[in-house]
């Protein structure tokens, strides 16, 4: 085992402990210090809410370190399919210890939090992420895919909003909810002309083709199968979005309306 492997092994153990950590305490502690509402939850509601948290500090960390690696990792930028150890292989590996957390998890209370479209999206991100991790390949690509983390800060304080019971017409709410349908749509929906443009200009190319049939089979199927997924999400929540719209124009006629009529 080479040190580089050694390393990436570590960071996966030291990613799936950390979010381990964050679920069964940190977030129960911190939870309770800054949203006094925490308290009164369910046990089934609190599950939910620690496994949002820990979703949440996974997004920011690899989505952050994401976008610095995408900008200024001249390394993986150089050699998009075969670029050497990097820190997009650094962040794929703390990604993967967070899905390797967030399964357990998940198994564990799936009468709470049980969803197979998450063990769909977790296992084959996990299994991309294998061939990256094992034969050093596509960290570019796995670093891109990443980037979708970026929506999920926005799609767990929905939820935050929703189970603290705050008025859907709310400032905040609707303010969050714009934002989480414009910022998932930018990284997991207008993100993939740009990533199949790149692979069908790399399509037959020698590094292309160095990668193998089951590295090429494994990075096509897994990618579409993330984005039907992310289309799927994509669409739930247009639909949401444009109903509270809707039902937003439709308050403001009414009291419009009212208006008029006591004047």
């Amino acid at each position: 085992m080479d040190v580089n492997t050694k390393l990436l092994i570590s960071i996966i153990s030291t990613s799936f402990f950390t979010f381990q950590l964050l679920f069964y305490f940190v977030s129960y502690w911190f939870s309770a210090k800054v949203s006094p509402g925490f308290n009164s939850l369910s046990f089934e509601k609190k599950i939910e809410w620690n496994s949002r948290v820990v979703s949440t500090c996974h997004s920011l960390v690899v989505g952050i370190f994401g976008l610095y690696i995408f900008f200024f990792d001249e390394a993986t930028k150089a050699d998009p399919l075969w670029g050497g150890p990097s820190l997009a292989n650094a962040n794929v590996a703390i990604a993967s210890g967070y899905l390797i957390s967030d399964l357990s998890i998940i198994i564990l209370y799936w009468k709470v939090i049980g969803d197979k479209f998450f063990i769909v999206h977790h296992c084959a991100a996990l299994y991309a992420y294998y061939f990256i991790l094992k034969d050093g390949v596509l960290a570019y690509i796995g670093n891109f895919r990443l980037l979708a983390e970026l929506s999920s800060p926005f799609v767990n304080q929905r939820w935050f909003f929703e189970a603290l019971k705050y008025p859907k017409f709310s400032k905040a709410n609707v303010v969050n909810g714009i934002l989480m349908t414009v910022v998932f749509f930018i990284v997991r929906i207008a993100s993939m002309p740009p990533l199949y443009s790149f692979i069908y200009s790399v399509y037959g190319t020698e590094p292309y083709m160095r990668l193998g049939f089951l590295i090429q089979c494994s990075w096509i199927i897994s990618c579409v199968v993330l984005d039907v997924m992310n289309v799927m999400w994509m669409i739930k929540i247009s639909k949401g979005c444009i109903k509270v719209i809707s039902l937003i124009r439709q308050e403001k006629a009414k009291n419009s309306l009212q208006n008029g009529k006591l004047d």
